[in-house]
């Protein structure tokens, strides 16, 4: 029993690191993306650095596929996310970090075909804006 407590233990630790370290990977990457188009948001390059981004991460690429989602999806969602919320508080930029949470990437698809300001208003919810 104790040989599968630890075994188990182990485990979740590897777990937890592996999960910390995705994080802040994203964050990184996403913080990133912010810094170098906070005076260029409409740079067509910004698209795509995003989609790339997104399809190189595990849990975000496997959303993708899910909903068949192309960096013309991408594109759509970030343009109605910059109508009403282009605006930046700390490290977070609704039209940026929106892409790089499990959360609201799954919901940005699935409602990519809702208004802009109930989509804004429901990432503005959850970064706590």
């Amino acid at each position: 029993m104790n040989i599968f407590l630890d075994v188990l233990l182990v485990a979740l630790v590897v777990y937890f690191v592996f999960a910390i370290r995705r994080t802040l990977k994203m964050s990184k990457a996403s913080v990133a993306l912010i810094e170098k188009y906070e005076n260029d948001k409409l740079n067509p390059k910004l698209i795509d650095e995003i989609f790339a981004a997104i399809s190189d991460d595990v849990l975000l690429s496997r959303i993708l596929k899910r909903h068949n989602a192309t960096r013309r999806d991408i594109q759509r969602l970030h343009a109605k996310l910059m109508k009403w919320g282009d605006f930046r508080k700390y490290n977070r930029y609704v039209p940026i970090t929106s892409f790089f949470n499990v959360h609201t990437l799954e919901y940005l698809l699935e409602h990519k075909n809702d208004d802009a300001k109930s989509l804004t208003e429901h990432m503005m919810n959850h970064f706590h804006f």
